[in-house]
């Protein structure tokens, strides 16, 4: 153009094309930046703009309106603050697996007590009690950790940075359990409320619990605050409608009106199959204990809370507690009050023999029920939230693959969701769906958690001294030896039903964790760069062996390619017969003799592995690197790629792990020689 010209002789390829153009006024001239359209400009960085992330294929195209139809369209980094909880949404998401554990508590500590009959009854009250004051020192202890430690990371993070390395990573390994636990248990026990009046379900309780997990999942990739409004419903209508239950029933009970207990589908003999010792009533207060899971997932996260973090997590964390005692206080004092008795085969629920009870099978029933079975699967939704973040902490330690430090399209850590789901719909197929096989592996992981982040507490109180730490310490060593305490008994009492297979695991994931340390801290050493100053290398040009299928564009180009890079280009070709070989050869020389050809023969029509030795043949006569340069013809569509054996697919494969050699794939498209011969 006669107006314009290039500003500059620059061979670097840029996003931005610059050309100079005259003005209207003589001697006026300025500057166009011609920028791509994918991109755009923040002071000296480019910024992807969404369409950088659209498919270019309708087949990619076609998956991307799927993927947003589940999961959402993507959100910017810069709206992660806008993804926080509230107290509402807070409780729903960070405490609904404390709150729904009202729902079985009461009923697998009967199961221990009826073993030994109705008369061991009398002393499920007093348990609760002891739960429920347990508890109460817990959260004490557990809003210490959400002032001191508001990052996130909870047991973890206190005991790595008060107690070591090796305990932090014990405190890890037990909540990683827990989380996979909770939502395995959850979700059994959901479906379980679902079978107490659908009794159909019952012997579909695996299939339905996983797919339960899978709606969880898929709620939970969409991101965090779009799940807490999801979940926040089902919570709420859980809480007010057993706390209307709960209300009627002490009113029917307080005014003598007391109804006739429910039968359960199989009751336990009245008499008991053992003998009352203090064994099981501490097997009985092991099992009750379940219900104080779940109250260290709001310390764990405070970093998803809305500002100011620690204020909105404590509050929430005292509601949290506040409605667990209440509730299940109240249902065990219903239950013990009405004399219903848990049923053994487990098809219906304590809650609903003691609804059925008091209202029979109305209406109301069914809301009870209902909500009751949404929230216990719901409640799994702590351990989506719980363990991503704790795994990704764990990724930025470098004690876990780094694939779950990074967050998904929706601001999700989704390479953690994805895992706990597989492994948990893993733990549910293996247990059979059962609450009560599953209960003995539950509580051992976060009570050693809780030991350990009030231990941990302690020595950081007595280390920095700030106004106060003396009753701080107090607390925390209260909470440290009671917790310690349950943590004996429950290993004490459920050792033989299953707790040892938590205890085995335990030290068998802190020896991965360590593992994974050690491996990434070997390859930050062979990495990292000691000064900056130094100047680039200069490497000697590689061996460059281009392996020839037959003599086609695609060769032609991979030829061409090689030769650009290096003047010790090796072309070699794998054959079968003596015929095809020397048949090649004449082809060869005709077209390149300029470059050598190794042709092999391959009786056994074996591909690969004679190519793997003539490489390992080449590469120990010469110590310069080795590269192989590998012809890939790219057809038009999928469907097409499928009609080609891809054999450069396959080398890149076998040469993945060979030291001191470079793979480069030089594509072909079927378009390019179509333009050709246009």
């Amino acid at each position: 153009m006669a107006d314009s010209e290039d500003d500059g002789d620059d061979e670097t390829p840029s996003l931005e094309e610059r050309t100079t153009r005259s003005g209207r006024l003589l001697g006026n001239r300025y500057v166009r930046i011609h920028r791509h359209a994918e991109f755009s400009r923040r002071g000296d960085r480019y910024i992807a703009g969404t369409e950088a992330l659209r498919p270019k294929t309708p087949a990619g195209r076609a998956y991307d309106r799927v993927r947003h139809f589940l999961f959402g369209p993507p959100l910017e980094s810069d709206l992660e603050a806008k993804e926080r909880l509230s107290v509402a949404t807070g409780l729903a998401i960070l405490g609904s697996d404390n709150i729904s554990s009202s729902a079985y508590a009461t009923e697998e500590a009967m199961r221990i007590l009826a073993l030994a009959g109705v008369g061991a009854f009398v002393f499920l009250t007093p348990i609760a009690i002891a739960i429920v004051g347990v508890l109460a020192i817990v959260i004490l202890s557990q809003s210490q950790v959400i002032q001191a430690y508001p990052n996130g990371g909870g047991s973890y993070v206190v005991a790595s940075d008060n107690l070591g390395t090796l305990p932090g990573l014990v405190a890890a390994s037990a909540l990683l359990i827990d989380y996979v636990l909770t939502v395995a248990t959850s979700t059994a026990a959901g479906v379980a409320a679902i079978s107490s009046f659908v009794p159909f379900f019952y012997d579909e309780r695996v299939p339905i619990g996983i797919a339960f997990i899978g709606v969880l999942m898929i709620g939970n990739l969409r991101g965090i605050r779009e799940a807490g409004l999801v979940f926040a419903g089902p919570t709420y209508v859980y809480v007010l409608s057993i706390g209307a239950l709960i209300v009627y029933g002490i009113w029917r009970v307080a005014s003598g009106d007391i109804p006739v207990a429910a039968t359960p589908p199989r009751p336990f003999p009245p008499e008991g199959l053992e003998l009352l010792s203090v064994l099981l009533v501490l097997r009985a207060f092991a099992s009750g204990a379940v219900g104080l899971t779940g109250s260290e997932a709001i310390a764990n996260g405070v970093p998803s809370m809305e500002p100011p973090e620690k204020r909105n997590a404590t509050i929430t964390l005292v509601v949290m507690g506040t409605l667990f005692g209440t509730i299940f206080l109240g249902l065990t004092l219903l239950a013990q009050a009405i004399g219903v008795t848990p049923d053994r085969s487990e098809q219906e629920t304590l809650n609903s023999l003691i609804t059925r009870s008091f209202v029979g099978k109305d209406a109301f029933y069914y809301v009870v029920q209902v909500s009751t079975a949404i929230i216990l699967a719901l409640a799994a939704n702590t351990g989506f939230t719980g363990f991503p973040r704790l795994a990704s902490v764990l990724a930025n330690d470098r004690f876990m693959p780094r694939q779950f430090a990074y967050r998904g399209e929706r601001l999700a850590f989704s390479f953690g969701i994805l895992a706990l789901a597989l492994v948990s719909a893993v733990v549910l197929a293996l247990f059979q769906g059962s609450v009560t096989l599953l209960i003995p592996l539950y509580t051992i992981g976060v009570f050693l958690a809780f030991t350990l982040s009030q231990t941990g507490l302690i020595r950081r109180w007595r280390r920095l001294r700030t106004p106060g730490w003396q009753w701080r310490a107090a607390i925390n060593a209260i909470g440290a030896l009671v917790t310690a305490l349950v943590l004996i008994v429950v290993i004490i009492a459920k050792f033989t039903e299953g707790a040892w297979i938590t205890l085995v695991l335990l030290p068998l994931i802190v020896m991965l964790l360590l593992a994974i340390h050690g491996h990434y801290m070997r390859v930050q050493d062979a990495l990292v760069l000691e000064r900056l100053d130094e100047p680039l290398p200069e490497p000697r040009p590689p061996i460059v062996i281009v392996p020839i299928g037959r003599l086609d564009r695609a060769a032609v180009q991979a030829v061409a390619f090689a030769r650009s890079i290096s003047p010790a280009v090796k072309a070699v070709h794998i054959t079968t017969s003596e015929e095809s070989a020397k048949e090649f050869r004449d082809r060869w020389e005709h077209w390149a003799g300029r470059v050598p050809l190794d042709i092999i023969e391959s009786p056994y029509r074996s591909l690969v592995p004679p190519l793997m030795s003539y490489i390992d043949g080449i590469g120990k006569r010469d110590d310069r690197p080795v590269t192989v340069v590998l012809a890939s013809f790219v057809p038009h569509s999928w469907w097409e790629w499928l009609l080609h054996s891809q054999t450069a697919i396959r080398l890149k494969a076998s040469l993945l792990f060979r030291p001191n050699t470079i793979v480069i794939d030089v594509p072909y498209h079927f378009e390019d020689g179509s333009r050709r011969r246009t």
